[in-house]
């Protein structure tokens, strides 16, 4: 055997627990594409590959020009932590991580991650033979220059604005069960109800908005979604009946542990917990009380923390009485049962504790395609691994109902949104 086979060899080895599965013994209806009862399956967190050229026809080209002068400054302020040693060296392409460059690092399943998601009716076959009816899909590549841009309020708009219509155009064809959220800067907030209602017009289903208002470590003094003057942002988006969702990596500089662990410590700590404040600012703020019609998400930072931050806010909202305002008729986890949601891919210690915490109605699955950390293209054995020990209608709620109420749309057959 070669030295290139071997690798290979443990490339694919190092993929075999994906397939694993205890089945799906004494489930009424599967997650299985042969099925003929199949469960109505959203995903509830995807991603669009965009091509190279997607900004062509879709932002100007000052615009863009502003934008590769600011994404040059960063790969140097890179390339100089690399030369301290803050980095690990990279000998790729600049503006992408090496570990996306480097292909020799892939084999089988993850080869085709890497090649999969461009095109809307590929994407179509792609879930189909996942198990996958319809996805909501938030922006790949294109985070990174909205976060990039993110400090300038006009710059950083007219980069939502073209995605957003790039993204209303690319995927048009399958509208009915391709759903893109659609970027929201926030650091403008009369831009950003403006645009909100805007894409409501154009058929979109929801918002993305990051996680912090302005992308980067946060100063103590800087805004923040708790302060008044973020207030039209949700009126709009209850009077256009669309959700907030907060995905994970935006509005806080994601990537901040370096060395042996790194890789790790930046999904869990930095990317993850990072969509925990938000949640936390709109049930204890009053803003939920204020909007009882606003419907918000944390996407893909999981769910088995939902439960321990609910109970932490009704605590710190008791014990901290002489400091904590506003003071609100109910507690602050009550708004989250209410209003709220949270995605993930594989969770079981969130399922343990979503009928036990009253949550079954606000977690919603998701297969993060086609990125690696999702669960594409065996989301099947992923569903059957953590949701044997859920009822059928737990599992009908978790695998698309509680998304398609997310969302305010209508599934086939026997489930409903309501």
């Amino acid at each position: 055997m070669t030295e290139q086979a071997d690798i290979e060899e443990q490339l694919l080895a190092a993929q075999t627990w994906r397939t694993q599965t205890p089945g799906h013994a004494g489930w009424e209806r599967t997650v299985r594409p042969e099925d003929e009862s199949k469960l109505y399956v959203i995903s509830a967190d995807c991603h669009a590959i965009e091509p190279k050229d997607w900004m062509n026809g879709y932002i100007s080209d000052e615009v863009n020009e502003q934008l590769q002068a600011r994404r040059a400054r960063r790969d140097k302020e890179m390339d100089q932590e690399r030369k301290e040693g803050v980095r690990e060296p990279k000998d790729k392409g600049p503006s992408l991580p090496s570990h996306l460059l480097d292909r020799s690092k892939m084999a089988g399943d993850d080869l085709e991650r890497f090649y999969s998601g461009r095109f809307a009716d590929q994407r179509v076959e792609d879930n189909a033979r996942d198990g996958v009816d319809a996805e909501i899909i938030f922006p790949g590549a294109a985070f990174l220059a909205a976060q990039i841009a993110n400090d300038d309020p006009m710059l950083a708009m007219r980069f939502c604005e073209g995605w957003n219509n790039w993204a209303r155009d690319w995927y048009s064809n399958h509208w009915d069960c391709q759903f893109p959220m659609a970027f929201i800067t926030t650091t403008d907030v009369p831009a950003a109800v403006a645009e909100i209602e805007r894409v409501a017009k154009l058929g979109f289903r929801g918002v993305c908005l990051p996680n912090k208002p302005v992308y980067g470590p946060q100063p103590p003094k800087e805004r923040n979604y708790n302060l008044p003057e973020f207030d039209p942002i949700w009126s709009a988006l209850e009077d256009t009946n669309m959700p907030a969702t907060f995905h994970v990596s935006t509005g806080r500089v994601p990537a901040t542990a370096r060395g042996p662990g790194g890789a790790v410590a930046n999904y869990v700590a930095h990317c993850c917990v990072t969509n925990i404040e938000p949640l936390v600012l709109l049930c204890a703020s009053g803003i939920c009380e204020s909007h009882p019609k606003l419907r918000f998400a944390a996407v893909e930072s999981g769910i088995g923390w939902v439960s321990w931050s609910l109970e932490a806010m009704d605590e710190a909202y008791r014990k901290h009485h002489m400091w904590a305002k506003p003071k609100l008729p109910e507690l602050p986890s009550t708004y989250f049962r209410r209003q709220g949601y949270a995605t993930f891919g594989e969770d079981q210690s969130g399922l343990a504790l979503a009928a036990e915490f009253d949550l079954v109605d606000n977690f919603c699955w998701a297969s993060d395609y086609p990125h690696p950390e999702g669960t594409w293209p065996h989301s099947t054995a992923a569903i059957e691994r953590q949701m044997g020990r859920l009822s059928d209608a737990q599992r009908a709620k978790i695998l698309g109902e509680n998304a398609a109420r997310l969302l305010g749309i209508d599934i086939p057959g026997t489930q409903s949104p309501g």
